[in-house]
C-alpha cells in the first residue's frame, strides 16, 4: 500500500513539473532572435535606408542594432534592449557616464586594450589567454546578445616573431544579425577559422594596410566573407582610407554615412555587399537626444 501511494505521489509531482515547465517564462536564450551565423542566409530585400542616429537615442525596433564608431578600432554596439558593448576598449570612450556592459580587447598594441578596465564593467573579454600562446575561448550569452570569439595569431618580438592565438575576432550575435570585428588581424584566417566565424552580416575590418594585414590580403578576406555591411576601421588617415575604397570600388558600392552612427537590422541589409564609411566620434552625453 505504501509503495502504491509513493508511486502516486511521484506521478503527481512529475505532472506538476511538466505543467510548470510548459508555462515557465522564456529563458535568456529565447529572448535573442536566432541568427544564421553558421549558415548562409537568403539575400535580404534591397536597401531602403539605414538610420543615422545619436548613439543613445531609442532604436527603431526590437531587432535593430546601433553601431557607433568611437575611434581607431573601438565601436559601440548597442542593442534595442539597452545592452552596450565596446570593441577594442582602451579605457576611454568619450565624455559619457555610460559604463559598457561588455568590453572586448586585443593586446597587439596599447590602442586596443587597457590593463586597468573600470571594475564596474561586468564583462571584460580579453582576446588572449593568461599564458603566452594559449589563446582563449569566449561564449558569453546575455540573452539578447551572445558574444563569442575566434582566435588568430599575431606578430610578436618573442618565439620566432609570432604569438599563437594572441588576437581574437569577436562575433556579436544580436537581433538575428551576426556582427564581426576582426581586431588586430595579422594573417589571412585559415579555412577552419573562416568556418568558425560563419556568415557575418556586418564586418568591421582594419584597412590601414601595414600594421595589420597588407591591403591586398585584407581585401581578400573581405571578399571571401561577403558581409552585407562592411565598415572600414583602423585607418590612420583619409589617404589610407581612400586607398582601400579605391581598391574596392569596382566590386562594392560605397556609402558615406556622414557621421559616426548607423542602425542596422535584417530588414534593411543591402541586397549586395556594401561598404559604409563612418567618421569616428567620441561618445558624449550631450548627444543623447
Amino acid at each position: 500500500m505504501f509503495r502504491l501511494a509513493f508511486c502516486a505521489v511521484l506521478s503527481a509531482m512529475s505532472l506538476a513539473l511538466l505543467i510548470v515547465a510548459s508555462v515557465a517564462p522564456a529563458t535568456a536564450q529565447d529572448q535573442r532572435r536566432p541568427s544564421h551565423c553558421i549558415a548562409i542566409a537568403d539575400a535580404a530585400p534591397g536597401l531602403e535606408y539605414l538610420h543615422k542616429a545619436s548613439w543613445s537615442a531609442p532604436l527603431p525596433d526590437a531587432y535593430s542594432v546601433r553601431l557607433h564608431y568611437i575611434a581607431h578600432a573601438s565601436f559601440l554596439i548597442r542593442t534595442a534592449g539597452g545592452l552596450n558593448a565596446v570593441t577594442d576598449f582602451t579605457g576611454f570612450i568619450g565624455s559619457t557616464e555610460m559604463i559598457p556592459d561588455i568590453v572586448t580587447m586585443n593586446h597587439a598594441h596599447d590602442t586596443h586594450w587597457t590593463p586597468f578596465p573600470d571594475p564596474a564593467i561586468t564583462h571584460v573579454l580579453r582576446g588572449w589567454g593568461e599564458t603566452f600562446g594559449q589563446g582563449i575561448d569566449h561564449h558569453l550569452d546575455l540573452g539578447e546578445l551572445l558574444v563569442r570569439n575566434v582566435s588568430t595569431d599575431i606578430r610578436s618580438p618573442f618565439d620566432d616573431g609570432v604569438e599563437p592565438l594572441g588576437n581574437s575576432i569577436f562575433v556579436f550575435e544580436v537581433g538575428g544579425l551576426c556582427i564581426g570585428h576582426l581586431g588586430h588581424l595579422h594573417h589571412v584566417p585559415s579555412d577552419e577559422q573562416f568556418a568558425a566565424l560563419g556568415r557575418l552580416d556586418v564586418l568591421m575590418a582594419p584597412v590601414d594596410g601595414g600594421m595589420t594585414l597588407p591591403l591586398g590580403d585584407m581585401m581578400q578576406v573581405i571578399r571571401r566573407l561577403r558581409s552585407s555591411v562592411i565598415i572600414p576601421m583602423h585607418w590612420f588617415s583619409d589617404f589610407a582610407l581612400d586607398a582601400f575604397l579605391t581598391g574596392m570600388a569596382e566590386d562594392f558600392p560605397i556609402v558615406r554615412v556622414g557621421g559616426p552612427s548607423m542602425d542596422v537590422s535584417l530588414r534593411n541589409l543591402p541586397s549586395r555587399p556594401t561598404i559604409y564609411v563612418l567618421r569616428p566620434a567620441w561618445l558624449r552625453d550631450q548627444d543623447a537626444d
